[in-house]
């Protein structure tokens, strides 16, 4: 097998009997043979919201995962219990979906539930319940974990749960956090997901990080951004994923709901809606060895028909 070297000076292997054709002109990789070469390619799922979020991510993750030689994935599911936290069925629903490590933010307290499953993880570090991140930057006395090391296909990877703190919640510093957290990690394969409302402070976390981790990928906002991109220094960088759920609402709730909040000022009770459901989800592929990220593809599928 060949190697084609791309502008960063990154190698890559390629299968000539394919031809030029098959060749990517950013990155000289045949994708015929891709499952035979890559050994990481990540797949983060934006904020599943509801039932309308988990049955299409059912649906179509088989498929995203044959047609993208996807390794490991990633979900966000703080919003996957009717649009307001997690429980643990649903948690164990998404795992039995192959996913492999679930984040969330600031709705991971809206089911009580979720703090007793949290309390099982103690003598199992790779079980489900240990699987499902709360952000790292809450206070440490808190229940879950901000982090998680594992192992997929044979690969060392880490995952990094932090909260933004503008327009939020008053939580510890996550740039801070991250550093602390990073010298402890071994793994050179690691993604933060960054749940934030200020696109600035995503932003900035991602500069912050770059060439310290393999992706900075940013939820909460449901609304998915135009801006991925491989940060100079080999950090995959994506403001929002967006949400994997019902588009015929506003940010996963009822349109009717939100547009009468706006216009009488009155409390309402959000539901889900129900109608448009999409997944957005970004696929990353990364050099196992080193961890830099070599590119990042943003999806937004529609269901099946």
């Amino acid at each position: 097998m060949l190697r084609s070297m791309d502008s960063r000076g990154l190698l890559f292997p390629y299968e000539p009997s394919c031809g030029e054709a098959c060749r990517s002109e950013s990155r000289g990789a045949c994708y015929h043979r891709v499952s035979a070469f890559i050994h990481m390619r990540i797949l983060f799922i934006g904020d599943i919201f509801g039932r309308p979020g988990r049955n299409i991510v059912k649906d179509r993750l088989p498929g995203i995962v044959r047609d993208h030689a996807i390794n490991l994935i990633i979900a966000n599911g703080e919003n996957s219990a009717a649009g307001f936290g997690i429980t643990p069925a649903l948690a164990e629903e998404l795992f039995e979906l192959n996913i492999d490590v679930i984040t969330t933010g600031n709705h991971v307290w809206d089911k009580r539930e979720i703090i007793d499953y949290f309390q099982m993880v103690e003598g199992n570090g790779h079980g489900p319940a240990r699987r499902v991140l709360r952000p790292a930057n809450y206070p440490s006395d808190m229940p879950g974990s901000g982090v998680y090391e594992g192992i997929k296909a044979k690969v060392p990877y880490a995952v990094i749960n932090l909260q933004g703190r503008v327009f939020m919640a008053s939580n510890d510093d996550p740039f801070r956090t991250a550093d602390q957290l990073l010298k402890k990690i071994q793994a050179k394969i690691i993604l933060v997901d960054i749940h934030a409302e200020a696109t600035s402070e995503k932003i900035s976390l991602g500069w912050y990080l770059d060439g310290r981790v393999t992706a900075v990928v940013g939820t909460h906002t449901h609304v998915p951004t135009a801006d991925e991109r491989v940060l100079p220094n080999g950090t995959a960088y994506v403001t929002d994923v967006g949400m994997t759920g019902p588009y015929d609402g506003v940010i996963g709730v009822k349109k009717e709901l939100v547009v009468g909040k706006f216009l009488s000022g009155m409390p309402v009770r959000f539901e889900p809606a129900t109608g448009d459901a999409r997944l957005c989800a970004v696929v990353i592929d990364c050099d196992e060895a080193t961890g830099k990220a070599r590119s990042i593809e943003r999806l937004m599928l529609p269901a099946e028909p």
